[in-house]
């Protein structure tokens, strides 16, 4: 196609065709966000077909599970917040008091009952201090907080009621054991409750879910004892 006409008819092809290029090539899916403009794009890396499975935790009370590593990405920048730590923080004795009164048992219990409730008291609660403490260590955060008194806390015993259950022995032992550590448990639900309703840490979120639960049960065991 020759002549005037024929060269602004090419023209136009030729725009038209170049407008269509560039906007395939920014379509609004591909196109760069304000942040992420001015860096260099970081490769997500890819993992080999053979690469070995990986071991995920289950949930509180679950068992682990084995997943294909390919299916599994790394977890985000985890999200907590002051209710959190203040959670974890305060757990941490309360637990450690919990088994200090439990520890007391087997050689003061007169009762079997009462033995088995220390005992699996123990068992769950040392794993647990654990599971908090690597919580806040994942964090950078310190476990105590300066100026707290952990006395105020809700169901901690005193020095004195302490030194009363490590005096007492058989049927004395037992009553009060009772009485203590169902005050103590009562301590623990309140803290759990507090933080469901308020806390954002979905692992945190499942583990007071788990003591709401289990020390509700446990508290139920220690009263149809006496």
């Amino acid at each position: 196609m020759t002549g005037p006409r024929g060269r602004v008819l090419l023209a136009v092809t030729v725009a038209v065709t170049v407008l269509v290029s560039v906007g395939v090539a920014l379509r609004p899916d591909d196109r760069p966000s304000p942040a992420a403009q001015g860096r260099t794009a970081t490769p997500t890396p890819t993992l080999p077909a053979d690469a070995p499975a990986v071991i995920v935790p289950g949930r509180p009370g679950e068992p682990a599970a084995t997943r294909p590593a390919q299916e599994v990405r790394e977890p985000g920048t985890p999200r907590y917040n002051t209710l959190d730590v203040w959670f974890v923080r305060m757990m941490i004795p309360h637990h450690q008091q919990a088994l200090q009164l439990a520890a007391l048992a087997p050689d003061r219990a007169a009762s079997a009952q009462v033995k088995a409730i220390a005992a699996r008291i123990r068992g769950a609660q040392a794993p647990e201090v654990g599971l908090l403490r690597g919580w806040l260590d994942a964090r950078g955060l310190a476990a105590e907080e300066p100026g707290h008194e952990h006395g105020r806390m809700p169901g901690m015993q005193t020095p004195e009621a302490i030194r009363q259950l490590t005096d007492a022995r058989g049927v004395a032992f037992d009553r009060l054991f009772v009485r203590l550590m169902t005050a103590h448990h009562e301590g623990a639900v309140t803290m759990a409750t507090q933080l469901l309703s308020a806390g954002v840490d979905q692992q945190l979120n499942e583990f007071a879910t788990a003591v709401a639960t289990e020390q509700t049960v446990e508290m139920t065991r220690l009263r149809e004892l006496l």
